[in-house]
């Protein structure tokens, strides 16, 4: 057998082919779905996955006000912000963040699962969260996604 038959496959950024997503999450579960979606916007459910490239997909997630937590965190968990001023600390509960900007609870928990560098910023980019029903990219044609969440 020739050892030449055994190249290890390395995705280049203009082989990737990115398909769109759609996913409702209503009723789903904050970490359970965002688990599944980071996975699915660093490309990890493709077999050419290459760690370095950016070979996700996009995600669209509709219904972003309707997702859950499980036991007592919607009151006991709390989000913490520092506006970087003496004494700026803001912490909130995700009641306090769902009644003012809802699509930031989903957001925060995806971006938290992804690399902490300049390629997870760029993934990031394409996770397009929206409170209601409705979503402005009908032209990309998402295909729905059934997340067993």
């Amino acid at each position: 057998m020739d050892h030449n038959s055994f190249k290890t496959f390395s995705q280049r950024p203009q082989d990737v082919e990115a398909a769109w997503h759609l996913v409702d999450a209503e009723n789903a579960v904050v970490g359970r779905l965002s688990a599944q979606v980071a996975a699915l916007i660093r490309g990890k459910h493709k077999p050419e996955y290459t760690p370095h490239v950016d070979g996700g997909d996009f995600v669209v997630i509709v219904n972003a006000d309707k997702v859950r937590f499980t036991g007592k965190k919607e009151t006991d968990k709390t989000y913490f912000r520092h506006s970087g001023y003496p004494g700026g600390v803001t912490l909130q509960t995700p009641r306090e963040v769902r009644e003012k900007y809802p699509e930031r609870i989903l957001e925060h928990s995806i971006k938290g699962m992804l690399p902490k560098n300049r390629l997870g910023r760029q993934m990031a980019k394409k996770l397009k969260v929206y409170a209601g029903a409705e979503h402005p990219h009908e032209a990309q044609n998402p295909q729905p996604l059934d997340i067993d969440a």
